[in-house]
């Protein structure tokens, strides 16, 4: 299966009700949509997913939910946001048992962070413990893993990728440079995908692909068959969303971007709060730009 981590695979939201609970109906709803995009895999639980916010169980449930939608027709990888070596690990092997096919992880994102021998342990550990494919989610500022050690983790022999975040292209160029074929880099630097894909990242999972996945995919194959007006254009399709939704609250804003589209997803889980009505309409008029909503939908 880790061969097939590649290409154009959005961290999927989690939809919820009214009173914040997981809505399956919904979720299916957002596979299937995925899935007719010509996505090539899914990120369950992610940051965009609210996976901060969802217990054990629920992180099995959204699992197993989309894996059953997917039936083997794309990877599924399972994120894991945790603060300590034995929760994730706790997690780690629950979401194997339901069927994931890979791990998203995140360093420790508390305040206080690991030495990098303690993070080679941590990974190495989790690693060991559970048994599945792991992507190194570099995405906490506190935290940032090295190109430098990224490499060293690259030793680890379940740590098969890396999602480059935290909007900086400068270390995602180094990483590329030095990699030499290590680890399997996806770029999740939502305003410069374009340039990610030509310097030589594997694909994405970045928020922006779950938004607009129709136009992520073009943009993917594009890149790969070397049509770069092409992508351009693309890219600035993609560009003026992407600035609507980079804000603390995303996950409320991702949701609104979605339900602009017609996809009922629910709101971000408290204390996240709805968009402003203001907020709405930038995001509206972004997804016009892009040519997703029709101008007169947006609201005046």
């Amino acid at each position: 299966m880790t061969r097939q981590l590649q290409g154009i695979m959005p961290p999927m939201v989690t939809p919820f009700t009214a009173d914040e609970e997981l809505d399956e109906a919904a979720l299916r709803r957002e596979t299937a949509l995925m899935l007719a995009a010509g996505v090539d895999g899914l990120c369950v639980g992610g940051s965009t997913g609210e996976g901060h916010m969802l217990s054990l169980e629920e992180s099995c449930r959204v699992t197993a939910i989309v894996l059953e939608a997917v039936a083997g027709r794309v990877p599924v990888i399972a994120g894991i946001i945790q603060d300590s070596t034995r929760e994730v690990i706790r997690y780690g092997q629950a979401l194997r048992a339901v069927g994931a096919d890979a791990l998203q992880i995140t360093p420790v994102h508390y305040l206080f962070a690991p030495t990098e021998t303690g993070t080679i342990a941590y990974y190495r550990e989790i690693g060991e413990a559970v048994g599945l494919p792991i992507i190194i989610y570099n995405v906490i500022p506190w935290n940032t893993i090295s190109p430098d050690l990224l490499m060293r983790l690259a030793e680890v022999e379940q740590v098969v990728g890396v999602k480059q975040s935290g909007g900086d292209i400068h270390k995602l160029a180094d990483l590329l440079k030095m990699n030499q074929g290590r680890l399997k880099i996806f770029s999740a630097v939502d305003d410069l995908l374009y340039p990610s894909f030509t310097l030589g990242a594997e694909g994405s999972i970045a928020a922006i692909l779950t938004v607009l996945p129709e136009l992520s995919v073009q943009l993917w194959q594009a890149c790969q068959a070397g049509r770069h007006d092409e992508a351009l254009a693309i890219h600035l399709k993609l560009l003026p969303v992407w600035r609507a939704i980079n804000a603390p609250d995303m996950s409320a804003r991702t949701k609104a971007a979605l339900q602009l589209q017609g996809r009922a997803v629910g709101e971000a889980r408290r204390p996240i709060l709805p968009v402003s009505a203001e907020v709405r309409d930038q995001i509206a008029a972004a997804l016009a730009e892009a040519g997703v909503l029709q101008a007169s939908a947006v609201a005046g």
